[in-house]
């Protein structure tokens, strides 16, 4: 269905409750409300409310009382997902609020939110709309819908603050279509940019000292350090990429220093872009919605390429840790077109170095199903394995806070050796199908897992890893000690 201005919702409603049989295409318009009429709210739960609207017409609305203190008032609406896994969507609307509070967090405040759910694990994208007061305004972003989603909604209202809101003239359409049958890309030996027969380290804080690097080298036989290039925080409302670059050659300044103690240890190391240009949590600014953050990205990527050309020391380099391009903004890169841009740019300049890239569900596993190569020679995939984080990341938040054993049940699912081969399927499949070499640039468990659990989970890991050929680095080595191995 192709949504035309006063279409109204009694049309959209007869698209959507329609059986989902024909394919989409890009500019098929999925979702589309006005709010006028008598069906404006049907389907939506709860007893939303209408308010006024833009240009004298309706708008749902939402309210929490000053003086009742923060709450959440919202509603949801399902959308059949169907004819649309793997698809990227625009996601747009008007938005007006007033008086609303501080969020005690950055996610919470004015919702909108197109959650989804799926075997690979549940995705919260939504729109950064602000607090305070503000006129109509029109939001958009971009969600790609996991291809394996069995539910997806839209989530509308407020969220733990107090003040109004009204929503109007949303809209739902595809912007990118599922990437398709795979397609192997390479023949004959995979590139893996090094000769030895698995690389096995860890990762490190950029403080951690020679002596540290000369006991992992020397006494514990590792031959990979993974380098954080991290702690860049700007704070509030702050953006400014010079100041982020200054920041950048400081991290890389550390690393020269470091390097040496690599090769004097026979060590590899991999330049980790752990914090990519992005400004404080309110200024709106970052990786995926704004322009000049992803120009700066892939500028800084030739410099370094230019910087670590001639090293024997550098393995590769991991353009960005743990990408999650949950909110895109519709004029810019997703995380597949933005990689290929910062690769190209590498191999103007360096063809000798790898080039690593993780999939934009902040690394995870199952990421690799929405993910393709990119078109940039000699190129290393990598994944981070944390799954099931109930275990994992068990005592680290408050989410984690029960404790379980490895192998067991484990958030209602019994967890062994075969469960984390499964887990790690998607990466499997991704080298079988595109004959590309694979590291896990992550992996850990939490060192109080009881009954000395984290050493099993971490040896069935290993074991797999070592089964498939990949090469490693656990997360991490003389660093926050819940981690520190």
């Amino acid at each position: 269905m192709r949504w035309l201005p006063g279409i109204g919702m009694a049309m959209a409603l007869l698209a959507l409750n329609a059986p989902a049989q024909e394919p989409v295409s890009i500019g098929t318009v999925v979702y589309a409300n006005d709010f006028e009429g008598e069906d404006a709210l049907a389907g939506w739960s709860g007893q939303p409310v209408l308010g006024p609207g833009r240009n004298g017409g309706k708008a749902i609305c939402f309210e929490q009382p000053a003086d009742k203190g923060p709450g959440t008032p919202f509603c949801r609406y399902t959308i059949p997902v169907e004819p649309l896994r793997g698809c990227v969507l625009n996601l747009s609307g008007w938005v007006r609020f007033e008086d609303v509070s501080k969020p005690p967090n950055s996610w919470n405040g004015v919702k909108y939110m197109a959650p989804s759910e799926g075997p690979g694990g549940n995705q919260y994208p939504q729109a950064k709309i602000g607090q305070g007061t503000h006129d109509w305004q029109r939001v958009v972003y971009a969600v790609r819908l996991p291809a394996d989603t069995t539910k997806w909604q839209l989530h509308l209202g407020l969220e733990s603050v107090t003040g109004k809101v009204w929503f109007d003239d949303l809209q739902v359409v595809v912007r990118k279509l599922p990437l398709g049958e795979a397609q192997p890309v390479t023949t004959g030996p995979a590139y893996r940019g090094h000769d030895l027969p698995r690389l096995r380290g860890a990762m490190v804080s950029p403080n951690i000292t020679p002596e540290s690097l000369a006991t992992f080298g020397d006494e514990w036989h590792a031959n990979l350090i993974r380098w954080q290039l991290t702690f860049w925080q700007p704070k509030g409302a702050e953006f400014d990429l010079d100041a982020y670059d200054r920041w950048l050659e400081r991290s890389l300044a550390q690393l020269d220093a470091a390097l040496p103690e690599c090769r004097k240890h026979g060590m590899y190391a991999v330049v980790d872009l752990h914090s990519t240009p992005h400004g404080g949590p309110d200024s709106g600014q970052s990786l995926f919605n704004s322009k000049a953050c992803q120009d700066r990205f892939v500028q800084n990527w030739r410099k370094m390429a230019e910087r670590y050309r001639d090293s024997d020391v550098v393995w590769g380099y991991d353009l960005a840790n743990e990408p999650i391009e949950s909110a895109v903004d519709v004029e810019l890169m997703d995380w597949q077109a933005l990689a290929e841009a910062a690769g190209k740019a590498i191999r103007e300049v360096d063809t000798r170095h790898a080039i690593i890239v993780e999939p934009a569900d902040g690394g995870n596993p199952y990421g690799m199903t929405n993910f393709r190569p990119i078109d940039v020679p000699n190129v290393v995939y990598s994944a981070h394995m944390y799954l099931p984080h109930a275990f994992t990341h068990q005592g680290v938040r408050g989410e984690w806070s029960k404790e379980y054993t490895y192998p067991g049940e484990i958030g209602g699912q019994q967890w062994d050796k075969a469960r984390l081969e499964a887990a790690l399927k998607p990466v499997i499949d991704f080298q079988k199908t595109f004959n590309v070499h694979i590291y896990i640039g992550e992996f850990s468990a939490i060192r109080w897992a009881p009954d000395n659990s984290a050493y099993r989970y971490l040896r069935d890991c290993i074991d797999i890893f070592e089964e498939h050929g990949w090469d490693w680095s656990y997360h991490a080595f003389r660093e926050w000690p819940g981690w520190s191995v």
